[in-house]
């Protein structure tokens, strides 16, 4: 893949105000509205390259980066990098501690996706500039984030115990730069099994070239057995593997 806004490629060597004035940027500069050239029924199809984006980390200073492609179910390509973590962990920077590896990844990847999921927030997020949305700025690229915890941002409803299948809007709050009450993401339930410990919901918020009703529509597309849609979960299964290799 071919990196479109060289401007925007993370550096953790910039101060912590020259990281949220770059993000301000990229969030500007991010589609949140539907341009994308496939649809959700495209992936139901199989009629679309869907790449799963996920991160490990080896040794408390490296993190390895993984980019598993599918079309038909069937993965098509495969993609990895290791970097050295530049920061330590901040909340609403987590594109400059872990963005350098990703991007070497997808840089290397031999196939050009028609969609990125990522491992991560995309519109949820304090400066609407989540990784998903980092990403798929970087590349112009239609992306979406998929998180396990809600950032920032207020449910329209309570999100325990939801039925599998179910949306629950989450709404911009005052930490956020987007309006308040502006719908910038869901809660989704992906899987909820019978019998066993409640399930708790994934956070879909659009990344780039896609508004936050379609984000949700196309992570419910990607399907699979498990909460993770399948790209990631896969991707999430290459880190590992490489992370046991290295």
């Amino acid at each position: 893949m071919d990196l479109v806004r060289e401007r925007f490629r993370p550096d953790g060597s910039l101060s912590r105000e020259a990281m949220e004035t770059m993000q301000h940027d990229i969030a500007e500069t991010a589609v949140f509205a539907d341009d994308a050239d496939v649809t959700p029924d495209d992936v139901r199809s199989g009629d679309a390259l869907v790449a799963g984006v996920d991160q490990a980390f080896l040794d408390g200073e490296r993190a390895v980066s993984a980019v598993v492609v599918l079309r038909r179910g069937e993965v098509v390509a495969r993609a990895s990098a290791v970097t050295p973590l530049s920061i330590p962990y901040v909340p609403g920077l987590l594109a400059f501690r872990e963005g350098e590896p990703i991007l070497a990844a997808l840089e290397s990847l031999d196939v050009d996706p028609d969609l990125l999921v990522v491992d991560g927030s995309g519109r949820i997020h304090f400066r609407e500039a989540g990784l998903a949305t980092h990403v798929g700025v970087c590349f112009d690229v239609p992306a979406v984030g998929v998180a396990k915890n809600l950032l920032c941002g207020t449910p329209r409803a309570p999100v325990d115990a939801l039925k599998e299948g179910a949306r629950v809007p989450i709404e911009a709050d005052d930490s956020m730069t987007a309006p308040d009450g502006e719908v910038v993401g869901h809660a989704y339930q992906s899987r909820q099994y019978p019998n066993s410990t409640t399930v708790n919901p994934l956070y879909v918020s659009p990344g780039h070239r896609l508004s936050a009703a379609t984000a949700v529509e196309f992570v419910a597309a990607t399907g699979g057995e498990y909460k993770l849609p399948r790209p990631t979960r896969l991707a999430d299964a290459y880190a590992d593997e490489l992370k046991t290799d290295l």
